[in-house]
């Protein structure tokens, strides 16, 4: 692989002998015609982000990283419970390793789960996900030049902006790559 494969946003790389997803990648040239690729990689067992440089010269290899589903159970202190839909083996994930992942995670949510050297490191959400609000502010009326929105508190206790006609108790749709407000779901 090529470091033409690390524009790539998302795609894992074996770095160090660990899985690291690439975050942020830039291609560059040097005026003697050197090209590079300045990354950010996100460790996926340890959570850690680094700022790497590859050149031209440097061996990359893809990370063999298996998916498979499973549903999130509970959370005990630091650790995040969650059972293989097909082996219904058990195992938890650190809350270092899930992030900002955690605060969506409700229990029953299935998730994908990255294995790595037959390990489960990480997990991927689901696009978008369903939450009931808990905590919603009163309506207030304003500048309607623009679009108002509040913030609200969901179940997971995850804040979010939505607009200003969402209640308590209201089921909203989350896009969870960028943490924003979707829609009202009818229930």
């Amino acid at each position: 692989m090529g470091i033409s494969d690390l524009k790539k946003i998302g795609r894992v790389i074996k770095f160090n002998n660990e899985p690291y997803i690439i975050i942020f990648s830039q291609h560059s040239r040097t005026a003697r015609g050197g090209a590079y690729v300045r990354t950010k990689l996100k460790n996926l067992i340890t959570g850690q982000v680094l700022e790497k440089t590859f050149n031209t010269s440097d061996k990359i290899e893809l990370a063999d990283i298996e998916k498979s589903k499973a549903n999130y159970l509970y959370a005990e202190g630091n650790k995040f419970f969650f059972m293989d839909n097909d082996t219904y083996e058990q195992f938890f994930l650190d809350r270092s390793i899930l992030a900002e992942q955690e605060k969506f995670l409700k229990e029953g949510t299935e998730v994908k789960v990255l294995i790595f050297d037959k390990i489960p490191v990480n997990i991927e959400l689901p696009k978008k996900i369903d939450l009931r609000v808990i905590e919603a502010p009163p309506n207030i009326k304003g500048d309607s030049a623009t679009i108002p929105t509040k913030t609200v508190i969901l179940e997971t206790g995850a804040k979010i902006n939505v607009p200003i006609f969402i209640k308590k108790d209201d089921v909203i749709r989350i896009n969870i790559e960028n943490n924003k407000y979707v829609e009202r779901v009818q229930t």
